[in-house]
């Protein structure tokens, strides 16, 4: 089963807000850069995987995730995360051909492994309406639904609570930690760095150590 995956981005001066304890404005846009662009290059060598499309209005993130091989969309100002999600689930959905599956993948996932992703995916091809939580089993770090089906996102505070409460299967599959660890505070990221991360992530993590150092 092949499926298109919607990676929603924020404005990157306005991203990763948590992480200023452990780097500050003139890093954290960089990191959420590097987040997404390790991310998205790992998701594109999935298997699984027909393509990817970003939902960002932010102009460099667009420019160098298109460089990677990403489709971009444009984002609704002001529109919120479950709303852009479910304008890049329509706009897939309205390519041609239209894909098997569409599913909701966090930005920030820096470690993210394709063969992790692909037995992710693979476990979701059993449902019609599915998730994975995040680490942290709180939140949700993907959401994935088959043609037909709404994606009928719920990501925000408790978004894992929210899911299962609107109806999708929690999936299980091991080990895929990597697909899990999203990254919102400088813990999150020395756990993503001992997972090993992209190399986008890795040369902005090494300037962030140098400063610290």
């Amino acid at each position: 089963m092949q499926w298109t995956l919607v990676v929603p981005l924020k404005p990157l001066a306005q991203a990763k807000s948590r992480l200023s304890d452990t780097a500050d404005d003139g890093l954290r846009p960089g990191l959420a850069l590097a987040f997404a662009q390790d991310t998205v290059a790992a998701a594109l060598r999935c298997p699984a995987v027909r393509d990817v499309v970003v939902i960002t209005n932010d102009a460099l993130a667009a420019r160098e995730l298109a460089a990677l091989g990403a489709g971009v969309v444009p984002d609704a100002p002001r529109a919120g995360l479950n709303a852009a999600l479910a304008h890049g689930a329509a706009a897939a959905h309205a390519s041609s051909p239209a894909p098997a599956g569409v599913a909701a993948l966090n930005a920030d996932l820096p470690a993210l492994r394709p063969r992790e992703l692909a037995r992710v995916l693979d476990a979701a091809a059993q449902f019609p309406r599915s998730f994975l939580a995040d680490a942290a089993a709180l939140g949700t770090t993907l959401l994935a639904a088959h043609r037909g089906q709404g994606l009928r996102p719920r990501f925000g505070p408790g978004s894992r609570a929210g899911h299962l409460a609107s109806g999708a299967v929690e999936l299980h599959p091991d080990p895929v930690d990597s697909v899990r660890r999203d990254v919102d505070t400088g813990e999150d990221l020395r756990a993503a760095l001992a997972l090993g991360v992209g190399p986008h992530t890795a040369a902005v993590a090494a300037r962030l150590l140098t400063i610290e150092q």
